[in-house]
């Protein structure tokens, strides 16, 4: 479970930006949008975040700091030994692109809080530390740190770190992380915490786009395929059944003779699943194909089945531009799965932007400290705040104060071509 992610000096977050996921004392809704975690520090987290901003706001910005956290923590090790990281710092102020990048999560898994990051440049890592909340005070692990005096990192241990940490420290690169390293070289202890960013992390947006054979092997399975389509079916959606048809289809490999030095393309067979979705109404019934169905149908498909698996794993899922193609009652749904106790008993969490204000008077559908905006200052560097900083009042239109800029993270409009109104 996400407790807060940090991040500094990445494209527009100049300054440190916090996104918590820690619930405030306040009582409402209670019951079905905050997961208990037995732990007395963090006792109640948030099932889930939505965040709000004007485009180019830096909104999809804060998503992509984590995805490029996440991809930094799952990649670093295999980097070749002079491979630059395509970090991007905050490039309209003359210090912030000379200094080092930031991230931090905080994260609880199997009842252990864990809090874990790294400072880096575009050359190497310049700090990584990680402590672990086994009682009240935290044990530090690890902490390396670049001494710019001897051009080395310096590394301390802590006695709840347990393996050959002479080893992983001599075969961390620069540019590479000491978690990545550590585990590539088969550390058990730090396995977790690798593995929660990799696997319990699940991120999509424009560079990480759904994956659809995930919904396509659900439908496989006759209790999964039955889920959808009742799903699909409170979407308004007549689908009363999804078939999937696999053929086998030629295709090419090709082979590589290292001894004689010769390439050879070789015939292979390849499988080809097409879906054929079942419509039923009053008046009657048809087959139709993928590409009959419209792109809203096609993008709930393609996400629900992944959502069904976070649901069932309990991982947490950070999604950009979550309305895109879907009806605003459709996004209402997928929300309300993740803060439905019976549906999400693994205490899975979703984080998403969005546009959609209608989204902020839904019914039920968030407490305060749930919505968060994100805009520019002057300097266009984005802030992020919680609505909950606002104190608005039980009973307020935040729709309609977020849109007269009551809040923050809308765009300033200027009349087009001069035109004064």
């Amino acid at each position: 479970m996400l407790v807060e992610f940090h991040v500094k000096n990445f494209r527009s977050l100049r300054d440190e930006q916090m996104l918590s996921l820690v619930a405030s004392k306040d009582k409402t809704l209670r019951d079905s949008h905050i997961l208990s975690t037995g732990l007395t520090a963090v006792p109640e987290l948030l099932r889930s975040a939505v965040i709000y901003g004007a485009n180019a706001g830096g909104k999809s910005n804060l998503i992509k700091a984590l995805q490029y956290m996440r991809s930094v923590v799952a990649e670093s090790a295999t980097l070749q030994p002079s491979q630059a990281f395509a970090v991007q710092p905050f490039r309209l102020n003359a210090v912030s692109v000379s200094e080092p990048t930031e991230f931090e999560v905080t994260f609880i898994l199997d009842n252990v809080r864990y809090q874990y990051g790294f400072a880096m440049t575009s050359q190497r890592v310049v700090s990584e530390h990680l402590l672990v909340y086994k009682a009240f005070k935290p044990q530090r692990w690890f902490e390396r740190r670049f001494d710019t005096e001897t051009g080395k990192d310096i590394y301390d241990f802590g006695s709840g770190l347990k393996g050959a940490k002479n080893l992983w420290e001599g075969a961390t690169r620069p540019n590479a992380l000491f978690l990545s390293m550590a585990v590539q070289l088969n550390s058990d202890t730090l396995r977790p915490v690798f593995d929660w960013f990799v696997n319990g992390l699940v991120v999509f947006n424009e560079q990480a786009q759904l994956n659809q054979q995930v919904s396509i092997q659900m439908l496989k399975n006759t209790e999964s395929r039955k889920q959808i389509c009742d799903f699909l079916g409170t979407a308004d959606i007549s689908i009363a059944d999804i078939e999937v048809v696999t053929k086998k289809v030629p295709s090419q490999e090709v082979h590589f003779d290292l001894t004689a030095g010769k390439t050879e393309v070789r015939a292979a067979e390849m499988e080809q699943h097409q879906l054929r979705f079942s419509h039923l109404t009053e008046h009657g019934n048809a087959i139709f194909d993928l590409m009959d169905e419209s792109s809203g149908t096609r993008n709930l498909l393609f996400l629900i089945g992944p959502v069904m698996e976070i649901l069932r794993k309990g991982l947490t899922l950070v999604i950009d531009e979550l309305d895109t193609s879907l009806h605003t009652l459709l996004v209402r749904e997928l929300v309300r799965l993740f803060q439905n106790p019976e549906i999400n008993a693994g205490g899975a969490q979703l984080i998403f932007t969005t546009h959609d204000t209608s989204l902020l008077d839904a019914a039920d559908l968030f407490r305060r400290d749930q919505v968060w905006f994100v805009e520019k200052n002057a300097e266009q560097a984005s802030k992020l705040v919680s609505l909950a900083d606002f104190s608005p009042r039980k009973n307020e239109a935040l729709e309609r104060g977020y849109l007269m800029g009551r809040y923050g993270g809308i765009p300033f409009l200027n009349s087009p071509l001069g035109v004064k109104g």
